[in-house]
């Protein structure tokens, strides 16, 4: 054993790294892992199953000396500084034609950054998006690789095999130039905020406006998840419902404080997607309720101070109570959701098209939706037609343009504006949904009032304005 190889080698041995791992060796990949903490490496061959190969070491130098060429390291340590760091540490241990793979959630300029730096030294930089969690790690991510299309070929048949397969097809290809794999996953875990604040706001809906019990909720998400609306967050929605605290009884979900918490990868969304001009209203609101949510002590002295407001006014604060037949409710919720979600992902599509586009990354977007269709978060039956869309016409700017889209949100929009409605009326905060209804207005209306707008920027600072009727740039002097 002491002159062991391994095809391997992962950097960082906590619950993602050591998972991940263990699906190498599951694949019948010999598999060494380096972690300072005598403990992680201990724990990661034990967890080892029967008949795989695998290492735990202490040292980068014994990890590398073990590794065949040409090396394929991954990192899975946290982003930032660690990440240079490790780089720094291999660089003086590896040679010409190595590969180094980052795993991380790393915002894509500093993969970029990473990826032109090691290129000169003739290492190959992959940046790769994992999404799954634990369980998706160690039995099937999905993953978005980015970066040098030369290394990728090298890694195709360790990571297709460790990836999660749909209709045997593994959820992992290559994501386009540069940091777009990062970036396909800083969308997609955009995606995924938006999608987890609809779920939140329909809860609401139906729980304090509309009585659903927790046990009705567990079996309406249910079936839910049975029908259009199938995926891992309605899936996982369901089964917290039913889910009891062990130290009370009751129900868990309505112990849980409700203050978010947040990485930032949803928050790079919205910054960058500002930067480049796209809009993804709902994946911004989602970040912005995040943030109200914090505000928990804040917020309870505004609605004491509010409702005391309103009472002497004699204008009652909102009674949060929907006087409509809960059958009726459940189903305009459940078509307000769907609507919502695709133009969540019709949002973070147009963001991906806009950036392959613009940074050069040259993404296949078809790639991306296939991939995201098992072992990720935000896996759904929808993605299956997302995919269609592409394969119909593979440039298509926004998901909205494509027909069979298109009918799809048009049959549940009166649902959605009835549900927008009544969140409204009765003091619901459903900024999700509302935002998700807005963008489809905005994005199918012809022409919008905005006229006024660059009216008003020609008037105080002479910004010019286009005309409708010809070319060119105009100014007029307003006073």
């Amino acid at each position: 054993m002491d002159n062991q190889t391994f095809d391997f080698g992962m950097v960082g041995l906590g619950v993602m790294g050591r998972n991940l791992l263990l699906n190498v060796a599951d694949h019948g990949f010999k598999a060494i892992g380096f972690d300072k903490d005598l403990q992680k490496t201990a724990d990661f061959e034990a967890a080892a199953s029967a008949g795989t190969t695998v290492k735990g070491v202490n040292t980068l130098e014994e990890m590398v000396a073990r590794l065949t060429t040409p090396r394929r390291i991954m990192l899975l340590v946290p982003a930032g500084k660690p990440v240079d760091d490790v780089i720094e540490s291999l660089l003086p241990l590896i040679s010409e034609g190595d590969i180094i793979i980052d795993g991380g959630n790393t915002y894509y300029t500093d993969t970029l950054r990473r990826y032109e730096y090691l290129r000169p030294k003739g290492i190959h930089f992959i940046g790769i998006g994992v999404s799954g969690g634990e369980e998706g790690a160690r039995f099937g991510p999905s993953m978005m690789p980015g970066g040098d299309e030369a290394a990728w070929q090298q890694l195709k048949p360790i990571l297709s095999s460790i990836a999660a397969k749909v209709n045997g097809e593994p959820c992992v290809d290559y994501m386009g130039k540069g940091a777009a794999g990062h970036f396909v996953k800083m969308v997609h875990n955009g995606i995924e905020y938006a999608i987890m604040q609809l779920i939140c706001e329909i809860y609401e809906l139906l729980h304090r406006g509309g009585n659903f019990s927790n046990e009705e909720l567990h079996a309406l998400f249910s079936e839910w998840n049975e029908g259009e609306l199938k995926s891992y967050l309605i899936e996982i929605t369901a089964a917290i419902f039913r889910q009891t605290d062990p130290e009370t009884g009751n129900y868990l979900v309505d112990a849980i404080l409700d203050k978010a918490g947040s990485k930032g990868t949803g928050k790079w969304t919205s910054q960058i997607a500002m930067d480049m001009g796209v809009a993804i209203p709902t994946i911004d609101m989602a970040v912005t309720m995040r943030t109200i949510s914090a505000l928990k002590t804040d917020r309870v002295q505004a609605e004491k101070l509010h409702r005391e407001l309103l009472a002497r006014q004699a204008n009652a604060a909102p009674a949060h109570n929907l006087s409509i037949d809960k059958k009726e409710l459940a189903e305009d919720c459940r078509k307000a959701l769907f609507a919502a979600i695709i133009l969540s992902y019709v949002q973070g599509m147009s963001m991906l098209h806009t950036a392959s586009r613009d940074l050069e990354m040259d993404i296949p977007l078809h790639n991306a939706v296939k991939v995201w269709r098992g072992g990720c978060i935000i896996r759904s039956t929808l993605l299956g037609t997302f995919y269609d869309a592409y394969q119909r016409n593979p440039s298509i700017s926004n998901l909205l343009l494509d027909e069979p889209i298109a009918a799809l949100v048009s049959r549940q929009l009166a649902a959605l504006r009835k549900t927008v409605s009544l969140a409204a009326l009765n003091g619901f905060a459903a900024g999700g949904l509302m935002s998700a209804l807005s963008y489809y207005d905005a994005f199918t209306t012809g022409r919008l009032p905005l006229n006024l707008l660059q009216a008003q920027r020609d008037y105080f600072g002479a910004h010019t304005y286009e005309r409708i009727d010809r070319e060119g740039k105009f100014h007029t002097q307003w006073t």
